[in-house]
């Protein structure tokens, strides 16, 4: 259950969407009373009711009626026991008098956003199920004058809307014309706190919603009538609870003293106006978060952008290129910003919402979310940006499906551009995608236009989602980021550093990928393909005939930008940052946040049995296991993930090994042949190559296990230093490419817990009490052997990537091979090394694992380029090859050397091959 969100919130000022409280007519000097309300704003807390928001004296305050009995009113009790068939309340918190410890019993006056029969009835009955006094029955003294213990800030007899100046298309409210920008009723109960020292009422506001959930929710006619910004007439509201009425959101938030307010002692009027005002902040924030932002139609969003300055610059700039007219430019920039922009529908949204509950249901067996309520309690008051690993096409759906269903508005997606097919991109567009082409290099005002409406989303408060990768993923390992989309939400930020931001890392887990036919095309290098209507099309049946398995969705560690900047930019002072500006700190910041998502990512990884049936099956040459030794094998692996945890958001399925076996032969993962001596489990070639992919899932979890392991493969007795030493040097490499959280001393500290829990396992042993430094394994072909053997192998390819390099390079010699000549050769070697000696090795044929050992080569300064470009290194990288006799055995280290290509050979075989 979500924790209850303090109030108010730090954008505490009065907004036009649905607030009959108006904007100021101008911007308030520095120290004046806009000032204050926004301290105001920030100040109040449950923990702290020193808010600096006093009451309001008036002269016209009845005098108290005298106390009546606590009784419901007649026709209370007879309106909802009409009512009681069409309504049904989900109430957050679950109970309110339990989670909230300041009622001690002080009266309690509830605040509603507007007034409303339907909304009195729906608060008294979540009153009485939730155990707290009715609002319905007066305050005693009936301070209100109105025999009732609520009020409201009522949002009617609000002016209509009015164009603002010099931005067409984009409206405001005007002031009310009586000059009362509050509720009369929560003024006089102000009032009577100033004349009764004694009286402290504790105020409650309650948000309510009728229509939000629609897990239940089956006719297209009730989404015309769910809960949305707009103003509703009586009508459209008998309308909503007949159709709507069982999905009832009510959420109490935690109780605010008025005595403390009043105490406070400023003027009367400004403090009911701030009360009304901060109040108003909180509405307005929690129906943002349960409905989403009040949007603004996809022509408005796109009228902002195009009247931006940057956007305009841009528009001149083109067309002095094109030597056209400003018309002219400007169409091209209009047709740039519709190409990209979402047409958020929030009935679209719902209904996709619950059509897409059976196709979930059809071809998955569940999906799992975890660590949700964390996400509740970390995102109000911050522009949210959640950032998940991208596995699969069905990514963009499920996030945006499950934080609907769980009361999260759904963000805005960036998505490629080759996802705007015909009919699907619409979709998608109105379910909050917008378009990103692969490349904005070279289109200036391309890259004006999207950075422009990156900057408005970010500054409108929408929640916003994008993959830092830039591609799914072919291998199962996350991709090294890239930083353009951080970049330009940390310059959107910095314009107008109002509204904190939150990166929310995702990671998504898979048993069976959709996609798994054609990421085994890709990576024995076929071409992508490209995506089409008909494609999709003739998929779909395909899709709906198959089980997926299951799905779980974690959410990992957020990232405040707040805190990465006063690491990474100390100086900064906090105020906005020109887009012609670029500050020094702003490359190492963008590269710091990318680093840490990727780490938070991993920090949330799921291990499901398709893992760990990976990790156990792919280490045996003909990828089989006889059921005994993979039980084993399987439960050692999750007893090494209970017992040296690696982060408190890493999930790990709780089934036994036996029903993880029962699990893979059901979805057709696993084959079993029966033998009178005990049945053998395997997989098919071409399965072993995707479970490859599921594999490399969870590698990271396994390193310090797999890196013990790897050093007894071809040592039968090693010192602890020296595992502890060649972990250290080997470990920037796995770092950068595992996105490994540990520092060298920490993961040295890893390695000796591990090697602790392998001596209790009995894989590893001491070999005299007076030297514990001697570590030895148990002879060869013993069980404890075959266990050890199975554990390393995970990383065994990794370490056979680096040999590879480095063997190419030292075989080509110093100031021969530049770093991309470099990286192709590796992925030749690795391609032959693959068809020869490793089938299952799909990482082996992708470039990028190359190109990023290559980058930290150079960046550890263990080889660097010349003046002609070419990489030289010294003898520091012939001692480090030296130590891959420890790790890889010898036939393998000469079956590397013998593949490894020169330069001059390599162009030979190319030129040969291009001329036949």
């Amino acid at each position: 259950m979500a924790q209850q969100t303090p109030l108010p919130f730090p954008d505490a000022a009065p907004t036009a969407n649905g607030d009959d409280t108006p904007p100021p007519a101008a911007p308030t000097p520095a120290g004046t009373e806009s000032d204050v309300d926004v301290e105001a704003a920030r100040a109040i807390d449950p923990a702290q009711p020193d808010l600096p928001m006093p009451g309001a004296g008036r002269g016209d305050v009845p005098p108290p009626r005298p106390a009546r009995p606590a009784s419901r009113p007649w026709w209370a009790r007879l309106l909802e026991r009409a009512m009681a068939p069409w309504v049904a309340l989900k109430i957050e918190p679950t109970s309110p008098a339990e989670h909230v410890p300041d009622w001690n019993g002080r009266p309690v006056c509830y605040v509603l956003e507007d007034y409303g029969l339907s909304n009195a009835l729906i608060l008294d009955r979540a009153c009485r199920e939730a155990g707290l006094p009715s609002p319905l029955t007066p305050l005693p003294g009936d301070p209100t004058g109105r025999g009732r213990a609520y009020v409201a800030l009522s949002r009617r007899n609000v002016g209509p809307l009015a164009p603002i100046p010099n931005i067409p298309g984009v409206l405001e409210r005007p002031r009310v014309e009586n000059g009362k920008s509050h509720s009369e009723s929560l003024a006089r109960l102000i009032d009577a706190h100033r004349t009764d020292p004694s009286m402290d009422v504790q105020l409650v506001p309650v948000s309510i919603y009728v229509g939000r959930a629609p897990e239940k929710t089956t006719g297209w006619f009730s989404v015309l009538f769910s809960e949305n910004w707009q103003l509703v007439g009586r009508f459209r509201r008998l309308l909503s609870i007949a159709l709507n009425g069982r999905e009832t959101y009510v959420r109490f938030a935690p109780p605010v003293s008025l005595r403390t307010i009043v105490d406070e002692g400023l003027p009367p009027e400004r403090t009911v106006r701030k009360l009304s005002r901060v109040l108003r902040a909180h509405f307005r924030r929690i129906r943002t978060a349960v409905i989403g932002p009040d949007l603004s139609t996809r022509r408005l969003l796109v009228d902002r952008v195009l009247a931006a300055p940057g956007v305009l610059d841009a528009i001149a700039d083109q067309a002095r290129r094109d030597n056209s007219s400003m018309a002219e430019a400007w169409k091209k920039a209009h047709a740039l910003a519709y190409e990209i922009a979402a047409d958020y529908s929030h009935p679209v949204v719902r209904s996709a919402s619950f059509l897409l509950q059976p196709v979930w249901n059809r071809i998955y067996r569940g999906v799992l979310v975890h660590h949700l309520d964390r996400v509740k309690e970390d995102a109000p008051g911050h522009e949210v940006i959640y950032v998940p690993c991208h596995r699969s096409h069905m990514d963009y759906l499920l996030i945006s499906y499950l934080l609907y269903t769980r009361g999260i508005v759904p963000p805005h997606i960036a998505a490629g551009v080759n996802l705007n097919l015909p009919v699907v991109g619409t979709l998608l567009r109105t379910g909050g995608a917008f378009f990103l082409r692969r490349s904005i290099r070279g289109s200036a005002l391309y890259s004006a236009v999207f950075s422009e409406y990156l900057a408005q989303l970010v500054a409108g408060g929408y929640s916003i989602e994008y993959f830092i990768e830039g591609g799914r993923s072919r291998t199962g390992r996350l991709l090294q980021p890239k930083g353009g989309m951080i970049a330009m939400t940390l310059r959107a930020y910095l314009r107008a550093p109002t509204r904190p931001v939150l990166f929310q890392p995702v990671y998504i887990g898979y048993e069976k990928l959709m996609e798994g036919r054609s990421y085994l095309d890709e990576l024995s290098g076929k071409p992508k393909e490209k995506e089409s209507i008909w494609q999709l099309l003739m998929g779909i049946p395909k899709v709906l005939g198959s089980n997926y398995g299951q799905v779980v969705v974690n959410f990992g560690e957020p990232i405040r930008l707040t805190d990465v900047l006063a690491e990474k930019a100390p100086d900064w002072d906090g105020r906005p940052v020109s887009e012609d500006e670029k500050p020094a700190w702003l490359n190492d910041t963008v590269d710091t946040l990318a680093d840490r998502i990727q780490i938070n990512v991993n920090g949330a990884a799921d291990v499901n049995p398709i893992n760990l049936l990976a990790l156990a099956l792919l280490s045996t040459p003909k990828h089989a296991m006889s059921e005994v030794d993979l039980l084993e094998q399987i439960a050692l692996s999750k007893k090494l993930l209970a017992q040296l945890p690696y982060s408190d958001r890493v999930t790990v399925t709780p089934h036994t090994p036996e029903e993880i076996i029962a699990h893979g032969e059901e979805i057709n993962v696993l084959v079993r042949v029966k033998h009178p001596l005990g049945d053998v489990l395997e997989v098919d070639e071409e399965k072993a190559v995707l479970l490859s992919y599921f594999r490399n899932n969870v590698l990271h979890l396994f390193t310090a296990a797999a890196w013990v392991a790897c050093c007894f493969q071809h040592n039968r007795r090693m010192t602890l230093s020296s595992v502890l030493r060649l972990g250290r040097s080997v470990y920037p490499f796995l770092q950068s490419e595992l996105f490994l959280p540990w520092s060298e001393d920490e993961f040295a500290e890893r390695l000796r817990a591990t090697v602790d829990l392998f001596q209790t396992e009995g894989l590893l042993r001491r070999r005299d009490d007076d030297d514990p430094e001697q570590l030895s394994r148990s002879a060869s072909q013993s069980d404890e052997v075959f266990r050890l053997r199975a554990i390393g192998h995970s990383l065994q390819q990794a370490f056979e990537r680096y040999y590879i390099a480095i063997s190419v390079l030292v075989k080509n010699g110093p100031g021969t091979l530049s770093a991309g000549e470099l990286e192709t050769l590796c992925h030749l070697a690795a391609q032959r090394l693959s068809l020869l000696y490793a089938p299952a090795a799909p990482e082996f044929f992708d470039k990028s694992l190359f190109r990023g050992f290559i980058a930290k080569l150079r960046e550890l300064r263990m080889v660097w380029a010349d003046e002609n470009g070419k990489l030289t290194f010294d003898e520091r990288l012939d001692a480090w090859a030296k130590d891959a006799k420890f790790i890889l055995g010898r036939e393998l280290r000469h079956s590397i050397e013998k593949v490894s290509p020169e330069a001059a050979e390599a162009a030979k075989a190319s030129a040969a091959k291009a001329a036949s």
